[in-house]
């Protein structure tokens, strides 16, 4: 293939991966479908699509592609475990089975294989197998399974989740609707014992810790070593011994060597760039990297190193305080091949970014230019104009109180009372004891009708100030409002943990049931201290009346 077409392969490739991570599979699929027309004979494109196709719950198109990965690479176990997922959805259990310990064959410790298989088997009933039964979250045990496991326990308490598993249970085709939900695609991962998250080229490597990354070590080879090849390994080895003791120019000899006796090994240049990268001689850390990239790409190297020596580089622009050039190429390896490492410290760096571009902002006096311009476009009524001028206030000087309690205001008068709480409480934040926005924040609870909420704003609001006659007067306003609106008082009385406790008592709520019914029993019961003091609190709250 020329080269020209081979960029375009990897673009295409490049695209579809980062729409599928970002939840858009049907371009995913397109995408990858593309550049299969252009590279029929590439097996990761078809594996890529293949999961992209099972994410959009196309299993029928997801098994096709997944045969033609194996087809086109049998020694490749990532095919075997895509057409076991692929199977595992359309309830092919035996299967999937065949399938999961046919790829075992080939690695026998992969943990991926090992889980499909086990959960294969525990869909099959009968000493012969091929009962599967067709809906994973109508399966016996399932609110088990999820509670047993640590990634799924934690959903079992949240409402939502519940009510989408229940629709899920009766209806498995409902699944289409639930694709970007991560906790279902998550509890489908723990019932087929298959990983959907994991939609990248190739298996996720294990979890690494946060050192800086050590030469690899050395690797047994299933192919027949030449003489060379095998000296060049030895001498890899004695470069990791002289690194894990920092003895790192003995280690930059040995690597050397490695590279001057087998030059298509580019493991040899990225452990020297790691070398050098430990030295602090960053610059040579990253020509090393790029030659490793080079040399790669021309002998068609494993892509898993190609994107360790990308990372190596957005680690050396990292330690340099270079973050976006390190985001473009912790990017690039992601793009090769997905690591939780790479992808914390893509993170990492796209946060450092934000902060220094938020800080480098900042400007206080371009921030007073803004409030003045929205205070004089508020003044003549145009509140769109004004809540743009004092956003932008906020960016040039996002630690001004004030600036949130006047934007609340805009907000206010555009009937945006969600989002003027929102300023109110940053408001607030920033200066507990600036009584305008607690002013703000009274008169919008106020005009969305929550006046138990809007009393309590402004009894804060008279303990910063018990003069401040706008507070007294939403205070008054909210009691008078209250005792003539039942409901409210129930709300508001409900929203008391003691209340609570007390309406929850099945003593008390015998009790109050007797004095309904017989007045007379009041007397009684008011004997009682406890009891009597329960009663009082319920009378404060407007709960109950004695006539």
């Amino acid at each position: 293939m020329a080269e020209d077409l081979q960029k375009k392969v990897a673009e295409l490739k490049d695209q579809g991966n980062k729409a599928l991570t970002s939840g858009n599979t049907q371009e995913a699929i397109r995408l990858y479908g593309e550049a299969i027309k252009i590279d029929p004979t590439n097996h990761v494109l078809y594996s890529n699509r293949s999961a992209a196709l099972a994410k959009a719950a196309n299993y029928e198109l997801a098994l096709v592609d997944a045969n033609k990965t194996v087809e086109l690479k049998p020694d490749w176990v990532k095919g075997y475990s895509r057409k076991g997922t692929a199977l595992s959805f359309l309830g092919r259990y035996e299967e999937a089975k065949a399938v999961y310990k046919e790829g075992l064959k080939l690695d026998p410790e992969n943990q991926q294989l090992k889980d499909g298989v086990k959960d294969a088997e525990s869909h099959l009933t009968g000493p012969a197998g091929s009962q599967p039964v067709g809906n994973p979250f109508a399966a016996p045990g399932v609110l088990d399974r999820i509670q047993r496991d640590p990634r799924t326990k934690g959903f079992l308490t949240q409402p939502d989740y519940m009510q989408k598993l229940k629709e899920l249970q009766q209806n498995p085709q409902a699944l289409g609707n639930y694709l970007q939900d991560p906790r279902i695609m998550t509890t489908l991962s723990v019932l087929l014992g298959v990983d959907l998250q994991q939609m990248g080229d190739e298996e996720m490597e294990d979890r690494t810790s946060s050192r800086e990354p050590e030469p690899e070590p050395m690797e047994e080879e299933e192919e027949e070593l030449t003489d060379a090849q095998k000296e060049a390994k030895e001498e890899k080895q004695k470069g990791n011994e002289a690194y894990k003791k920092k003895d790192f120019e003995t280690a930059l000899q040995h690597y050397d060597k490695a590279i001057e006796l087998d030059p298509e090994d580019i493991t040899f240049l990225t452990n020297k760039a790691a070398v050098y990268f430990e030295m602090d001689r960053i610059e040579d850390c990253i020509k090393e990297s790029e030659k490793a990239i080079e040399r790669g790409r021309e002998v068609r190297a494993d892509y898993k190193q190609i994107a360790k020596a990308f990372f190596r580089i957005g680690q050396a622009y990292f330690k340099q305080e270079k973050y976006k050039d390190a985001i473009t190429y912790y990017n690039k390896s992601l793009t090769e091949h997905r690591t939780p490492e790479a992808l914390k410290r893509c993170q990492e760096a796209e946060k450092l970014v934000k902060e220094l571009e938020t800080k480098a902002y900042i400007d206080p006096e371009k921030a007073e230019e803004e409030k003045a311009k929205g205070n004089d476009l508020f003044q003549k009524g145009d509140f769109p104009n004004a809540l743009k001028h004092y956003s932008e206030a906020i960016r040039r000087n996002p630690q001004d109180p004030k600036l949130y309690s006047n934007r609340a205001a805009c907000y206010s008068k555009l009937a945006e009372w969600q989002m003027g709480l929102k300023d109110c409480d940053e408001c607030i934040r920033l200066d507990p004891k600036f009584l305008k926005g607690f002013l703000r924040k009274g008169a919008i609870l106020q005009a969305m009708k929550q006046w138990g909420r809007a009393q309590d704003v402004y009894s804060k609001a008279l303990d910063i100030d018990s003069n401040c006659a706008e507070a007294q007067e939403g205070y008054k306003k909210c009691l008078q409002t209250m005792s003539q609106d039942p409901e409210e008082i129930r709300k508001r009385a409900m929203a008391d943990p003691e209340i609570q406790e007390i309406m929850s008592d099945p003593a008390m709520r015998v009790i109050l049931d007797q004095m309904q019914r017989d007045p007379g029993a009041l007397q009684e019961h008011l004997k009682n201290p406890e009891v009597a003091a329960k009663i009082q609190k319920l009378l404060e709250a407007g709960l109950i009346q004695i006539r």
